[in-house]
């Protein structure tokens, strides 16, 4: 069985944070558990590199554009395995075969695409044209980047969107295309109720150099937002790789929730365009702020992952941000709240009871297990919870395991049983810790991947075998402010 994951591929505009961490953890976790269940997986995550904005930051650097984007891209496949991200493949849309697919899909179009004249507001730093109503809302200057929307008239190609309005509805309906959670689908329910109007998806050359030619106008380069959305398919090997034809729908696309518009609106359109079907999902998560405020530089709060995998680890930045920031909702990131998770959950709980166990068997022992009964805890929830998406509720499911083998510990008091001089009632009870430790480590492997197999290595054969390292190493410097 085949399952395909992507995550949204960041703008190059700038370097990346640890907003974006955490899509590729979403992302991660569920092709790794895919995975265990004996799923072949394709996980593709990448980088957006045309488009005005990039010539732009290039320029002002004195770089070319390509240069400039090869250096920002390599920042955000670093970033990948800095957190043990587990993609098979790191698409760029300056890959000439990006290139040369993005051109084969819009020439697949050209039947939906026609020439007109545009008249729109448009933000440099958004990339993006937006409606009167939206401008209005905003009192006429983009939110994002604190500059007024500039009038811009010009000749570009459209795309008619408007036609696949309704089937896209149909699709949202009746569950063939899945947003979650439920406040996003009802958001681009509310926009598709108002009726998608055509978009424009080129930009005059002598206005934007940096970007794909439309084929047959040299005059013309494909409008990024557009492109962009084609790495999904092209990456695959659109289309006529046995990739493509054996891995597209994607079972779940995983997005921030400002582009949700181009994903479950444009992208949609696109596909029904193409004959194609939509993906089966698109899990949308919310935004990250650092100690109660937004990211930016000019606060001088923006964080980078290598800052905190530094101090704390990969594991614990990934549990970080998997349990503790709501999966449906905006979070918060505070060295605080994750100092506190570090010593209090991963330290006090989990490496408590790994620690406990391996000293008990150790010393009553010597090092030896014996038989190992089957764990027979029941993970529904924990699975329904990852098959939503929540993955801060399946992280909490774990942790009731956790709790739970703590508390048995407490009550069974192994070290009571040896002084009572009682060696099968002792195996039995440090068995069964050993076995649910195990099934915890299974459960924790699309989570904390290093951690799991640190569990299994010490406990998996039969006999205490120490690891290298403590399970969760950290820098003595750790910030705690």
């Amino acid at each position: 069985m085949n399952y395909y994951v992507t995550t949204s591929i960041p703008y190059v505009n700038g370097e990346p944070h640890i907003g974006f961490g955490m899509e590729l953890l979403h992302g991660d976790v569920m092709a790794r558990y895919a995975r265990q269940q004996g799923k072949t997986v394709i996980f593709s995550t990448g980088t957006d590199e045309h488009g005005g904005k990039v010539a732009e930051k290039a320029a002002e650097q004195g770089k070319t554009p390509k240069q400039f984007s090869d250096e920002i891209s390599k920042q955000f496949s670093d970033v990948a395995k800095l957190l043990n991200i587990s993609n098979d493949r790191f698409i760029r849309t300056t890959d000439p075969g990006h290139e040369q697919r993005a051109g084969l899909i819009w020439k697949a179009l050209e039947k939906d695409i026609y020439k007109g004249k545009y008249s729109g507001l448009y933000c440099t730093g958004c990339e993006a044209f937006v409606t009167e109503a939206i401008a209005k809302e905003n009192k006429g200057v983009c939110p994002h980047h604190n500059k007024p929307y500039e009038k811009i008239e010009e000749e570009n190609y459209f795309f008619k969107l408007s036609k696949y309005t309704q089937q896209i509805q149909e699709a949202l309906e009746n569950g063939k295309f899945r947003v979650l959670p439920n406040t996003r689908k009802h958001e681009i329910d509310q926009v598709l109720k108002s009726g998608l109007d055509d978009i424009s998806i080129s930009r005059p050359k002598e206005k934007i150099s940096w970007g794909i030619p439309v084929p047959g106008d040299e005059n013309q380069v494909m409008y990024v937002w557009f492109e962009a959305l084609m790495n999904y398919i092209t990456v695959l090997g659109y289309p006529e790789h046995k990739d493509f034809k054996e891995f597209w729908p994607a079972n779940v696309q995983v997005i921030g929730k400002d582009i949700l518009r181009f994903h479950a609106a444009i992208w949609p359109g696109m596909l029904l365009a193409l004959g194609l079907p939509l993906p089966k999902d698109l899990f949308v998560h919310g935004f990250i702020t650092v100690e109660g405020h937004k990211m930016s530089k000019s606060l001088g709060n923006v964080i980078h992952p290598k800052q905190v995998v530094d101090e704390y680890g990969v594991d614990a930045f990934r549990y970080y941000f998997l349990r503790h920031v709501p999966s449906y909702d905006d979070g918060d990131f505070s060295w605080a709240k994750l100092h506190s998770a570090y010593n209090n959950e991963l330290g006090n709980e989990l490496g408590n009871a790994v620690q406990r166990t391996v000293a008990m068997i150790t010393q009553y022992q010597n090092g030896l297990i014996g038989d190992i009964p089957p764990a027979e805890h029941d993970t529904a929830q924990y699975r329904t919870a990852l098959e939503d998406y929540r993955f801060d509720q399946a992280l909490n499911e774990l942790w009731e395991q956790v709790r739970g083998l703590n508390q048995y510990i407490d009550e069974e008091k192994p070290w009571k049983i040896h002084k009572a001089d009682d060696p099968d009632h002792l195996r039995e009870v440090l068995a069964y810790q050993v076995s649910c430790l195990l099934e915890i480590a299974e459960l924790l492997k699309p989570f904390l991947p290093e951690t799991a197999e640190k569990i299994i290595h010490i406990f998996g054969e039969g006999i205490i075998r120490p690891t290298e390292t403590s399970l969760f190493p950290r820098k003595e410097t750790a910030s705690t402010t």
